[in-house]
Formats: C-alpha cells, structure tokens, sequence
C-alpha cells in the first residue's frame, strides 16, 4: 500500500493517514441521485442520525460457479477514510437540487466517517452468496451516502478477480498468466483495476505499465506486428556489435553470428524476419519474448528465433521465449517444444529444450480447457478481451441493504426468496471439517455464543426449513474483522498488501474442496444460519408480511 501511495504523488489523507482512493473521480459525488434525495428526508424527518446496519453482499456466484473471490476492500477504505464534501461540491449540489434547504448543505458540510463502523471479510478472501462481505454501521443519511460509491468499488473488483482465479485454476498451478487486457478494457479505470484484480486473483504479471508502477505487479511485454512490418532487410541494422552479458568481448558482427547458427539448422533454413529477431534481440537481449505469427512459423518464425537465440547464448545471454499468436496453438506448442529440443540434442545448448513458449490469440477459460484437454505445450498464456471486460458476465450484483436500524432488526421482503434479506447485525463463521475443508459458513446474532470446536452445532438453511446439517467443526474461523472503528474502542485491524491478499486467495482456494472448484456441475457450497437466527427470521417474515383476505 505504501508503494501505491508513493506511486499516486500526494495522496496523504485525512483519516488515520490512509492514503486518498487510487482513482481522482472516487470523491462524495460518485453516488446516484437518490442517495441524496434520500438523505435529505432522513435530514428533514429528524432521522439522519439514526443508527443503522447494512450489509453488503451478492446473491449468486459468477460465471456459473460456486465461488467468488472479495476485492475491492482498501478502495471502500480509502474512501471513507477521506469522506468529506469540497466547497465546489457543496454548490454544485445547491444547484442541482434547489428545493432542499440551506440547512441541509450545511449538514452535508460537516460530515465525515468518523462515526462508522466498517467490519469486513479480509480482501482476497474465498467468499459466498448471502455472507456478509462488509456490515458497515453508522449514521443512516452516512450510510446512504457510502452505498453506490462502495457497490461501485466492489462489484468489478470481485467480479474480475474471481474471473482471473478461475482462469488460474483452469490453466494450473505452474503455468504463467500474463494479463494483456488494457487496450480492450473499459475506459482507463477499467484498464487498471484490472490489471489490479487480475494478480490479486492468481495472474503473474500485466503489460500495464501503469499499474505496474501503481502496485507493483511485474509487467511483461512482446512487440507487436508493426515492428516487424517496419524492417525491410538485413542492411537497416547499422549497428551490427553487439558486447557479451559480462562485458568481458564484443562480437562486431551479430549478423553474420546469426547468419552461421541459421545455416547450422539444417532444413529450416528460411530466413523472412530473421533481421527483425536480431535488431530486437539486441536492443532488450535479457528480457524479450519475440512475436511468431506469420504464414510459416514452423518453417520460419521458430527457425529464425532460434538462430537468433544460439547466437545470444554465444554472447552469455538468454532468450526470454516465443509467442504463437495464431493457428492451431496446441499443434504448433508442441512442434515448437520439438524444434527447441532437437535443437538442445544437436547442438548440446543445456536447457534450450525448455524455452518458454507463449500463447495468446483471444484466450479465454474455454479455451485454456480445451487446450489441456487436446495436450499443448505452452508456459505461459496472455490473455486480454475475455479476462478484463468478464465477457462471461456483464457484473457481479452486489447488493446493500438495511438489516437494523436503532437495535431494531429489518428484513426486506420479496416473493423471490433469493431477495429476501437476513435481519440483525451478525457475526459470520466458517467452521472446517477433518480434512482441512470449509464445510459450512454460519451467520448468528451479534450476541450469540461463539461455534466452539468439537461442539456439535445444527446449521440450517436460512429459508428452507428441511435443509440442515449437524456440525462437530475442527476449526472455527470468524470471517468479518473491524477494518475502521469509527469511534468504538475496538482494534483496527490493518489493511493488507496487493502480495498478500493474492497469496490468501491463492491459500483459500487450495483448501477448498475440488467439487466446488470444478468448472462443471461445481458442488455447491452450505451458507447456513444458526437455529436461533433461523427461527428469528421465520418469525419477522411472518410479522413483517402482509395477510391476503379471501372474498
């Protein structure tokens, strides 16, 4: 965080030093209209400072899954760590809603968050539908203030980082993801919390320069085909040396190096963009990854890139790999891996065989499966469109909603019973089973006893009455931790770097059972309450709900 902040210039804020929101337009005014529509009747009916309770959660996993995975924390906290209206934003809002007294804008002058109270599930968490992701409490015109701007903040958050770990997941364990996605991302904003939430979600590094200045995530790169259409011959390379790694000899002919080792491979002797390999090579010779997309990457691309590379071994340098951007991309990995190893076997160059190989080319989930289905020989794979828009699904549906107000618990109705709300503020478990799984998630009333482990506890489905399960947990972990007190005494818990909120989500996925994890047919996960809680909210619906009348 403190790297991002320095990276941002001056964004030192006024709460508790937390830095300012990474993006400028995060201000008091990124709500919707109705936020302060309705803040000024709670203000003209006295009730402003009532104290009230929402959660905030989603009701269905994405990309017809069973899991998902909470971004977007520190930005929430950025926020209202700085939550305060400017005078220009003050008459903007006269004039935009002239019928609202003065009384009102100077109301609005003197807020802040110091009063709220944010408890949330740690970012990079594996989370699930109906849990709590944030209960925030607070003075309820505050609250109404923060909804839009924090559904904002964690909607595409989670969306893409869960879109990203399925990508992972899908791809394995020692494969390389390398996100490419700015140039098809949704505006600038789009470009970079994608970039953010892709590695927070398991990719490896960005060609997002700017993100990688931001956050710190290692930035990858190639070059694309213009460079290659720019060279005509070998005889615009003017500069021909080039000094080996050490410093130690320079070879004053890097050409006629190439040249050789291209007449040394027998057979695949076809010599188009060969120039184009040599001059990029020696400009970034410890880093590139060179472009082979062309008609013949068989008998040119690989060939040619392979010249170039033996040449470079000569001098003490390494190749970074090749990119096939084109094509039957599992037909052509494997040849590739082919072509490297005869190379390794003919000419004795140890490690040679296992160049790394890129693949790029619209990938997605889908075809990342379809590749390791076919066998491929790809390390590592960039992806852009399918990854940062979430082509798979347009948003994650995060919703807000008031469950207390003044101690008095608040449940909203719908005859969808996915949209009905569970009341009281609540405290959220995750209880483990023998084998190290998450068996269950249990929410309970905030003045609830504790699931102890060993203890036998009936978890129940919040509405349907004949779903439920007896649990002896081995491990009972609490979900929510306080991340800003307000003006409560207890702890603030600190907020947590890119590196880690990536490592734990890369530790809760590991420790979830594969059945929920598959990409079809996913088991899936038990959300449940507690019996007490169950017969609670039986018990507001039917006082809440209205009685129909027969004529």
């Amino acid at each position: 965080m403190a790297a991002a902040a320095a990276a941002n210039g001056d964004v030192r804020g006024g709460g508790g030093g937390v830095p300012r929101p990474t993006n400028p337009m995060v201000t008091p005014l990124l709500t919707d209209l109705y936020q302060f529509s309705m803040a000024y009747a709670y203000w003209k009916a006295g009730k402003h400072l009532d104290r009230a309770v929402f959660d905030l959660y989603f009701r269905k996993n994405p990309f017809a899954g069973e899991f998902t995975i909470f971004g977007g924390l520190e930005e929430c906290i950025r926020f209202i760590a700085n939550f305060k209206f400017k005078e220009e934003e003050i008459r903007f809002l006269q004039a935009a809603l002239p019928t609202c007294e003065d009384g009102f804008f100077e109301y609005l002058s003197s807020i802040d968050c110091s009063d709220v109270e944010v408890y949330a599930i740690p970012e990079g968490s594996v989370v699930f539908p109906k849990v709590p992701l944030m209960i925030i409490e607070g003075p309820v015109a505050v609250l109404q203030l923060l909804e839009t701007p924090f559904l904002t903040l964690v909607n595409y958050a989670s969306l893409v980082t869960t879109n990203a770990a399925r990508h992972r997941l899908v791809a394995g364990k020692e494969k390389n993801l390398l996100e490419f996605g700015l140039r098809r991302a949704q505006g600038p904003d789009g470009g970079i919390s994608a970039s953010r939430y892709s590695y927070m979600g398991g990719f490896d590094a960005t060609s997002n320069v700017a993100a990688g200045r931001l956050f710190g995530i290692p930035i990858r790169g190639t070059h694309s085909h213009a460079f290659v259409s720019s060279f005509m011959g070998l005889d615009e390379i003017i500069d021909k040396a080039l000094s080996s790694s050490d410093g130690s000899n320079k070879c004053e002919d890097f050409v006629s190096l190439v040249q050789s080792w291209l007449i040394r491979i027998q057979n695949l002797w076809l010599v188009s963009y060969v120039e184009l390999f040599m001059l990029y090579f020696r400009m970034l010779a410890h880093c590139v990854v060179p472009l082979a997309k062309q008609i013949k990457v068989m008998r040119s691309g690989v060939p040619n890139f392979c010249a170039v590379a033996l040449a470079l071994n000569d001098m003490g340098y390494k190749a970074g790999g090749i990119r096939l951007d084109s094509g039957d991309l599992a037909y052509l990995s494997i040849e590739t891996r082919k072509f490297f190893c005869a190379i390794e076997k003919e000419f004795g160059v140890v490690g040679f065989g296992k160049t790394n190989i890129t693949a790029s080319n619209d990938l997605n989930e889908e075809t990342i499966d379809a590749l390791n289905k076919q066998g491929h020989e790809v390390d590592s794979f960039g992806i852009g469109t399918y990854l940062v828009t979430c082509y798979a699904q347009a948003a994650l549906g995060c919703v807000f909603k008031l469950v207390e107000i003044n101690k008095q618990p608040r449940i909203k109705l719908s005859e969808d019973v996915t949209k009905v709300s569970i009341p009281c503020k609540k405290r959220c478990y995750r209880l483990y089973g023998k084998e190290g799984y998450p068996l269950v998630d249990i929410m309970t009333g905030q003045d609830e006893p504790s699931p102890k482990v060993g203890e036998r506890i009936l978890c129940r489905h919040p509405f349907i009455e004949s779903k439920r399960a007896h649990v002896v947990p081995q491990h009972v972990e609490e979900l929510l931790k306080c991340y800003w007190p307000g003006n409560s005494s207890t702890q603030r818990e600190e907020l947590t770097s890119i590196n880690e909120n990536r490592s734990r989500c890369m530790r809760d996925l590991l420790h979830m059972r594969l059945d929920h994890l598959r990409k079809l047919n996913p088991t899936p996960y038990k959300v449940s309450v507690s019996t007490q809680l169950y017969d609670f909210i039986h018990f507001l619906w039917l006082s809440e709900a209205p009685v129909g009348e027969l004529q």
